[in-house]
């Protein structure tokens, strides 16, 4: 018999017409001491999943057991973490842990709880933060107390739900080698709800997917064959791993494929010319929006520098930041967080005043934002009174003053269409998904006809299977624009799959470039292709390689040999940055 085990387990919401079956047919079986790991894409049910488990949501049908005996409610024998830290801010980190360890072992002495409540502050290496409260912790800290509380009631099953999905990438690789070390020391039985295939295989003995709601079920179990620990820099070139990683990855995009209805495309592209420059009464920055002669160092970025006043005197984050793009050049800026990859893209968009240096684009200085440059954020700032194709609007009818009505129509849908909204144009903005925002977010950018397209991490706040999809409708429109970009990513995936270059930056403060890698891989790309190219795992190790140096604070170390750009002039000095030596 299974340690625990889901038999026939479905979960439906709703009546009427608002019945929705979330989860069908659910079979599962997890031996003790063994760590699964359950991947998904947003909505498939995976949450519904685990708080079945947790006891504190009831199946329709079916039965889920532990240790042959029926769950009838939440319980101290399943501890769960949720993404969300919930702990009590008016207590401690000891408190916060103490509170679960007096509930579950109330009968114990004072001094055998207190005891087991330091085990657990010292597991996940809180000693030396013990009594601070959670507003005075980082966010990875909160969520080392969330793991330690659930750990402290010594369940027979750690439920973990996506509880690093919030973390920065540096603070999220931390926490999974620590989860796997208490793993390790404990062997608790895991089953963790994952968005992200690298963490699933990092810590799991086995993956499996969750296929797309509703009703959604259970894919094929892909077991994790994998010397442990895993050090993720140096799995990078074990055929293993690059196997497995391709059949988890392939069939995801197969069942997110088949999953999604596929959108109207049939328009064509609107054949409107933006800005008329001819025009002198419009505002300079909104001239000659659409045509330039200039082709080579179309982006000029030399020695920019940002400084802050503090009180404790002048803080330089970023100096000496030195780069030259052509035309139609997608560069991807990448680093470690805090290292000044968002203050170089607000600087380049003219929102943040530079302390050094200068930026130019197309033969102009920047001095402030124009419509030149069209930036996606992190979250799409849309309005939410307003439907899809009404904010995508309220940009194109600024910069195509001179089309008709008609003619700025057409080239709102077609953005629209192209990133997949051609159904959902007419929606509020508030009624949208995050997913479906950022579109309208990549639509809106697109349209404008910017000179230069700057995105600020667009993807960071969805899940991973979300980002794939939509990297690729952002690779497809960029396909037909080639409009120059910049990306500002922490996913070393993303920035091979979009960049003709990768600028690595050092850690701040005084972080300027360490790095430029140029990615000579054909386009279009697609996921599923690129990890079937066989250089693409060497592009990724060079990566991965410079931010785990960095990632123990590493400084910049001067290095005699010259950086990787695209054909530069002989008496082109300056678009060589400074290198570190790698380790």
């Amino acid at each position: 018999m299974a340690f625990l085990e889901l038999s026939g387990v479905s979960k439906s919401y709703g009546e009427g017409d608002q019945h929705t079956e979330v989860l069908s047919g659910i079979d599962l079986e997890v031996e003790e001491g063994e760590f699964v790991a359950i991947v998904g894409f947003s909505g498939s049910g995976k949450t519904t999943l685990i708080s079945t488990i947790a006891g504190l949501v009831v199946p329709d049908e079916g039965l889920v057991t532990v240790k042959g005996q029926p769950i009838d409610g939440p319980g101290p024998d399943r501890g769960l973490v949720f993404q969300s830290y919930s702990l009590m801010p008016w207590l401690t980190v000891t408190e916060n842990i103490g509170l679960a360890v007096d509930t579950v072992f109330s009968k114990e002495s004072k001094d055998a709880r207190a005891a087991r409540t330091q085990k657990y502050v010292e597991l996940v290496g809180l000693a030396h933060a013990a009594d601070r409260l959670p507003s005075e912790l980082s966010g990875g800290m909160r969520q080392r107390v969330a793991v330690a509380r659930a750990l402290a009631m010594d369940p027979d099953v750690l439920l973990l739900d996506e509880p690093l999905s919030a973390l920065d990438a540096l603070t999220r690789a931390k926490l999974q080698d620590e989860i796997e070390s208490i793993w390790e020391k404990d062997q608790k039985t895991v089953i963790l709800i994952t968005n992200d295939v690298d963490e699933a295989i990092l810590l799991a003995d086995r993956i499996i997917p969750l296929n797309p709601g509703p009703k959604a079920t259970l894919g094929p179990s892909f077991k994790v064959n994998l010397p442990r620990p895993r050090d993720r820099t140096a799995i990078n070139q074990n055929p293993d791993f690059i196997a497995l990683r391709a059949q988890v990855t392939n069939y995801l995009i197969e069942v997110g494929a088949s999953a999604k209805s596929s959108a109207d495309d049939s328009r064509d592209a609107p054949n409107v010319t933006p800005i008329d420059a001819s025009r002198g009464r419009l505002p300079k920055a909104y001239r000659d929006a659409a045509a330039s002669p200039v082709d080579r160092k179309f982006v000029e970025i030399f020695e920019a520098k940002k400084v802050y006043p503090t009180p404790k005197g002048p803080l330089t984050v970023l100096e000496n930041f030195t780069l030259n793009m052509d035309r139609g050049e997608f560069i991807s800026l990448i680093g470690h967080s805090g290292c000044g990859k968002s203050t170089v893209l607000s600087m380049v968009a003219g929102l943040n005043e530079i302390s050094g240096g200068g930026i130019i684009l197309d033969n102009k200085e920047i001095a402030g934002a124009g419509p030149d440059r069209a930036v996606v954020f992190q979250a799409p700032s849309l309005m939410p009174w307003l439907t899809a194709r009404e904010n995508v609007a309220l940009g194109v009818d600024r910069v195509y003053p001179h089309a008709t009505p008609a003619e700025r129509r057409d080239v709102v849908e077609y953005y629209l269409e192209r990133v997949g909204l051609g159904d959902a144009m007419h929606k509020m903005a508030a009624d949208l998904s995050n997913g479906m925002k950022q579109r309208v977010g990549i639509a809106r950018a697109f349209a404008l006809s910017p000179k230069l397209l700057l995105l600020d991490e667009p993807f960071g706040m969805l899940d991973s299977l979300t980002r794939w999809e939509l990297q690729e409708v952002l690779m497809d429109v960029w396909k037909r624009t080639q409009v120059t970009s910049i990306c500002v990513t922490h996913d070393v995936d993303e920035a091979i799959l979009l960049a003709d270059r990768i600028v690595m930056m050092t850690n701040g403060p005084r972080a300027t470039i360490g790095k430029i890698l140029k990615v000579d891989l054909p386009r279009p790309r697609t996921r599923a292709e690129l990890l079937e190219h066989p250089d693409y795992y060497r592009y990724r190790g060079e990566v991965l390689a410079f931010l785990e140096e960095y990632e123990h604070g590493a400084k910049p170390k001067p290095a005699p040999a010259p950086v990787s750009a695209p054909d530069p002039d002989p008496d082109d000095t300056d678009t060589q940055p400074r290198q570190v030596a790698m380790a």
